[in-house]
């Protein structure tokens, strides 16, 4: 049920092996006209989940990078507000609220921020660097578009007005510690791919200092040492996609 929405409103999202998170992301979408899965191949039921939804289109397309995935969703929405989430994501009753509460608005910013509450294996994570995440979730295709050339952490430019909602999105990234360092090592190998299309040259001593301090902020200055053994072990793992990001780097040059 759409609860009087003045627009329509596509649903996005890129999947590779999201099995475990489709049948609750998707469901998230409940008041979109449409959802669009971008999907890079899954060998799991991601497909067959998304499809028993009436209103998913699935679109096939080889990964490159996050960007190319995002922008192909975008290009393939209908409708001019779009809506898009990660498959770790979830909306809360609140936040659902909220949204359609600005959609509603006769006066509407043209995108929308998302503050996030992060989670380690469904324990709710307060500090590490994740006490000021947020990324644009909402917005109007027509006025942004993902920035070329960024392979992670893929970058929204906007050209127009950008409010920010007040409930938080759910944020379940971390499901166990090897899934999620082997996400971040992944991170960090795009990363280094990212920087050397850029003309960026390798350096030893750049690397052990950012790797060194990235550790540092995260635990230290972004009170990491604060949520106990999670917070050492994304410390950690923000630390490690830094030097992959190094490494990843020194052998495209090579």
């Amino acid at each position: 049920m759409i609860e009087n929405v003045v627009i329509n409103v596509s649903a996005l999202i890129i999947t590779h092996n999201e099995e475990k998170n489709m049948q609750e992301v998707l469901e998230c979408f409940d008041f979109c006209e449409e959802i669009i899965v971008v999907d890079s191949f899954s060998t799991d039921n991601t497909v067959a989940i998304a499809k028993k939804f009436p209103n998913v289109k699935v679109i096939q397309n080889i990964f490159e990078d996050f960007t190319k995935q995002r922008n192909l969703a975008l290009d393939a929405a209908k409708n001019d507000w779009v809506l898009f989430l990660d498959g770790d994501e979830r909306i809360t009753p609140a936040l659902r609220k909220e949204i359609l509460k600005e959609l509603n608005k006769a006066k509407k910013k043209d995108a929308y921020y998302f503050y996030r509450k992060f989670y380690f294996a469904k324990k709710p994570i307060h500090y590490s660097g994740t006490q000021t995440d947020k990324n644009i979730r909402l917005f109007r295709k027509s006025k942004a578009r993902y920035t070329a050339g960024k392979k992670v952490h893929e970058t929204l430019e906007v050209n127009g007005t950008i409010g920010t909602l007040k409930n938080k999105l759910l944020h379940f990234s971390v499901n166990d510690y090897e899934s999620y360092k082997e996400k971040m090592i992944h991170y960090g190998i795009l990363k280094g791919q990212e920087l050397a299309a850029r003309g960026k040259r390798f350096n030893l001593l750049v690397q052990y200092f950012k790797t060194a301090f990235k550790f540092f902020k995260a635990y230290i200055l972004r009170l990491g040492i604060l949520d106990g053994k999670e917070g050492y072990q994304l410390s950690y793992l923000q630390s490690l996609s830094v030097f992959e990001t190094y490494e990843s780097l020194k052998k495209q040059q090579n």
